[in-house]
């Protein structure tokens, strides 16, 4: 079946469906270019959103990535920015594969089709115009036929006048005969126009139209089957990318299932472990012996050193150790928190994170060491090589660079056994703290049987040890070590005249900013009495001032 055959006599049936079908064609390249829209929009929402929720460089955010439920949070940001990728693509493949392919397409088609219908004109033109001559030629056939007629009559009737004249019959016959020659030809005429005409007819509506039918239907059944086609890539498109999209989806669902809470308190541990002991029991201060000024040593003081500037200016030592510290609106010089100074042995660190840092460290030189050595063998190598074949190259050339190897290993390697001892002297410190606090706990249960037996008070160590004269305090072997390298040069001010002595009780290494040590038994000048946070201001003979626990010492005030 073909439109030719069939819809011969349904010309204007064609040209109304051909021209509905690439109107079709047309809104769908429009469906599709705002789907497109639609997936570029929905991208751009998705980028803006991971980018939105991405920490920044240096912020709090991007430090807790080590924990593995906020790792995961990344992850999903960024296989969510994967797939906003993967929702561009078919935003650009859908332009690219339908919109402009068919567009281009319907282009041709509207040519094709407008060729075709003006061919269609041309015929139904040139049938019309051999119509005309076929009318007009039988027009003048029949008025040359009736004139030949009435000349044909009126010769017969002068032919049976009597009256007429032999010349004037002769002469109506004569007209009878060429009226009928020229209806003759008239008649033959016509008879050509008519198998003209007839002959074209059967060509236009047996050739020429049903040709012109049939290449609009081919042209049609094309503009149908490059719709299907756009059909399919609509669908073909986005499947393309969907293992891809999988991919994304299988990434967020392995960023939830690699969240292990267990790992992330390990972590969190890691990281802030300080290293030091719970606060221990408050000590009893009899007053009715006449303790001069004996503060509690409590909170971290427990632990022997002052940890730095925050417990020197922000925290109250004759007070409790409070876990939730208390935030006050107003701002006065004792809750002025000046950082601690970075030391390159890590000093200002708590133990534990200290003895971290000091190991990574050592690993880090360690590799860099290697790295020095490799090359050190490959230069010598090399060396040997050029020795041995001087055409290779000059050995001599290669002794810069051997020399310079030579001294990043001995640089190295200085920096290795100076972190290797700083990590011995941390080590050594965090066990001597442990023993120290064995032996604080055992003190404070001697102390408080022998308040409750009503004993007199005698002095004792902040860690707690019955201190004598002659016996040395458990920790001054090891805080000897570090009072030169913790020893802070303070700025040159006006000095305050003293308002008293001091006398130490106790050591004291001042490995906090704005101490100053002090051995037991030295005397002190004080310049600042305590204000009740647990601290003293003294001077030497030689002019250094600093702070130093009130408890640690025994004050004598100018009256």
């Amino acid at each position: 079946m073909d439109w030719g055959t069939d819809l011969w006599d349904q010309y204007d049936i064609i040209d109304k469906h051909t021209q509905s079908g690439l109107e079709l064609v047309e809104k769908y390249v429009k469906f599709v270019k705002e789907r497109t829209e639609i997936e570029q929009n929905y991208a751009k929402q998705l980028r803006n959103l991971t980018k939105k929720y991405n920490p920044k460089p240096g912020c709090k955010e991007e430090q807790e990535c080590r924990f593995s439920n906020h790792q995961s949070f990344l992850d999903i940001l960024n296989e969510m920015n994967d797939y906003a990728g993967q929702r561009e693509l078919i935003a650009e493949n859908m332009m690219v594969n339908i919109c402009i392919e068919i567009t281009k397409y319907l282009q041709e088609l509207k040519m094709e089709r407008k060729t075709h219908l003006s061919e269609a004109k041309k015929s139904q033109q040139s049938l019309e115009s051999t119509y005309k001559q076929l009318d007009s030629s039988k027009k003048r056939f029949e008025r040359e036929w009736r004139e030949a007629e009435k000349a044909a009559q009126y010769a017969e009737k002068t032919d049976q006048d009597i009256n007429a004249t032999k010349a004037d019959v002769e002469k109506a016959k004569q007209q009878a005969n060429m009226r009928t020659h020229i209806a003759e030809e008239c008649k033959n005429d016509y008879a050509a126009q008519l198998q003209k005409y007839n002959k074209e007819q059967s060509q236009f509506y047996f050739s020429d139209m049903p040709l012109i039918f049939n290449k609009l239907q081919d042209m049609d059944e094309r503009r149908v089957r490059k719709l299907a086609q756009g059909y399919v890539l609509f669908s073909d498109t986005e499947r393309h990318v969907m293992p891809i999209i999988g991919r994304c989806l299988e990434g967020v669902t392995r960023a939830g299932t690699n969240v292990n809470e267990r790992n992330d308190s390990i972590a969190l541990i890691e990281q802030y472990k300080s290293g030091f002991e719970r606060p221990g029991d408050l000590d009893f201060e009899d007053y009715s012996q006449g303790i001069n000024r004996a503060s509690s040593d409590s909170s971290l003081g427990t632990l022997g050193t002052p940890k730095g500037p925050l417990e020197l200016l922000g925290k109250n030592r004759s007070k409790p150790f409070w876990l939730f510290s208390k935030k006050s609106k107003r701002l006065t010089p004792e809750r002025i928190i000046v950082m601690p100074t970075v030391t390159e042995d890590f000093g200002h660190l708590p133990p534990e994170q200290r003895r971290k840092r000091l190991q990574q460290k050592l690993d880090d030189i360690g590799k860099e060491l290697q790295k020095e050595v490799d090359q050190s063998e490959a230069l010598e190598k090399m060396k040997d090589v050029y020795e041995k074949n001087p055409q290779m190259g000059d050995p001599a050339s290669l002794s810069p660079q051997i020399n310079q190897t030579a001294q990043n290993m001995e640089r190295l390697r200085g920096e290795l056994n100076k972190y290797e001892s700083w990590l011995t002297e941390a080590g050594r410190r965090g066990d001597s703290m442990l023993r120290r606090d064995t032996l604080r706990e055992d003190a404070l249960s001697d102390r408080s049987h022998s308040n409750n037996n009503g004993s007199t008070h005698e002095p004792h160590s902040p860690d707690g040890t019955h201190s004598e004269e002659g016996t040395p305090d458990p920790s001054q072997a090891i805080y000897a070590e570090f009072d030169d390298d913790f020893e802070e040069e303070e700025t040159e001010e006006e000095l305050v005249a003293p308002i008293g002595q001091c006398t130490a009780m106790y050591n004291f290494p001042g490995a906090s900013e704005g101490t100053i040590t002090m051995q037991e038994g030295e005397v002190l000048s004080v310049v600042e009495e305590d204000k009740g946070d647990g601290w003293t201001r003294v001077r030497r003979a030689n002019g250094n001032e600093g702070y130093i626990p009130t408890s640690y010492v025994s004050i004598s005030l100018s009256k």
